[in-house]
């Protein structure tokens, strides 16, 4: 019995720090008939995710649809620098003019601003670099969607970036669409992914969460073949994911160039809940990794775009149960 009021009393004040650490910083709600929202906002100051890897846009720390909730809180350590302190569907550009930069000059990322390349080390999406402009966010909201556009400029290279956040009034389905202009001198030659972060009703990732592709999949990596298994299009687990451990696969492939091949569905049969991802560009890449908290299936989209130029994609994310 002192062992449990231990834990207990160990998770309250895990979920009570938590809960205060998001109260200092600045979010809102969206909502629409079947579905409600809180998006953490950039903010170079008070933000709760001020890392160097990801896209400060659309952090949504929960979403709840059908009874169902969908993201959350899925690591252990906080600081608003951490380059994997986020939530939600995330996303992360590769770096624009890294390689060329010498010691002490700049570097951009896309939806963070212009950072400092501190030596001749190869770029470390895992590290934490000094930003010397967070360039300038603007923020629109309407009561089921919130637009975020950020503006950044530099010697070479400089851009118009706009994310909406949508949530379809009668229906359980969020989109979010981009749009980014090259509004520099160079062109922009990137790429970026869509980590998802899902946690659903807080279930560990084991047997009974399955994630479904459209193709037959191909590829290895690290805990296939004994923690998690391919089997034709699905990824499946032999047992639930311990503290620690991770499965990944850098490289799936068995996809075309279609933009039908960017659909996912992960499902998880406890809750009988689930959600359908799909996109109107074609995957260029896609990577796995799970832990204990999140199956997350990575889908990358390449993008190229010329000065005064550019380019639009979009996901949609359709939540669905079965009915009690």
């Amino acid at each position: 019995m002192k062992k449990t009021v231990v834990l207990l009393s160990l998770f309250s004040v895990i979920t009570i720090n938590y809960a205060f650490q998001t109260m200092k910083n600045p979010k809102s709600e969206i909502k629409s008939k079947l579905i409600n929202a809180t998006i953490l906002l950039p903010d170079a100051e008070n933000g709760y995710y001020r890392g160097t890897r990801f896209d400060w846009s659309g952090v949504i720390s929960d979403l709840s649809c059908n009874g169902h909730t969908y993201f959350g809180k899925w690591f252990d350590k906080y600081s608003p620098t951490l380059h994997d302190a986020i939530m939600g569907p995330v996303e992360e550009f590769a770096p624009l003019g890294y390689e060329k930069a010498a010691p002490g000059e700049n570097f951009v990322m896309i939806g963070i601003g212009l950072l400092k390349k501190p030596d001749d080390k190869k770029h470390d999406r895992f590290g934490y670099y000094q930003i010397i402009d967070p360039g300038k966010w603007e923020i629109k909201k309407k009561s089921n969607e919130i637009t975020f556009n950020h503006k950044l400029k530099s010697d070479d290279y400089s851009y118009d970036y706009t994310k909406t956040v949508s949530l379809i009034r009668d229906k359980p389905v969020m989109e979010i669409d981009h749009k980014l202009k090259n509004t520099g001198k160079e062109s922009i030659v990137t790429n970026v992914y869509n980590h998802h972060f899902f946690v659903m009703d807080n279930q560990p990732v084991g047997p009974d969460f399955t994630i479904t592709f459209p193709f037959t999949l191909k590829g290895e990596g690290q805990g296939f073949g004994t923690i998690a298994e391919m089997k034709d299009n699905r990824i499946i687990f032999n047992r639930i994911l311990k503290k620690g451990e991770t499965v990944f696969c850098g490289s799936l492939t068995g996809f075309n160039n279609k933009p039908e091949d960017l659909d996912v569905r992960i499902e998880n049969r406890v809750i009988g809940a689930g959600v359908r991802i799909t996109g109107d560009r074609p995957l260029s890449k896609l990577i796995f990794w799970a832990c204990p908290t999140t199956p997350c299936p990575e889908t990358y989209v390449d993008i190229k775009i010329e000065p005064g130029q550019e380019f639009t994609w979009k996901f949609i994310y359709e939540f669905y149960s079965e009915k009690k």
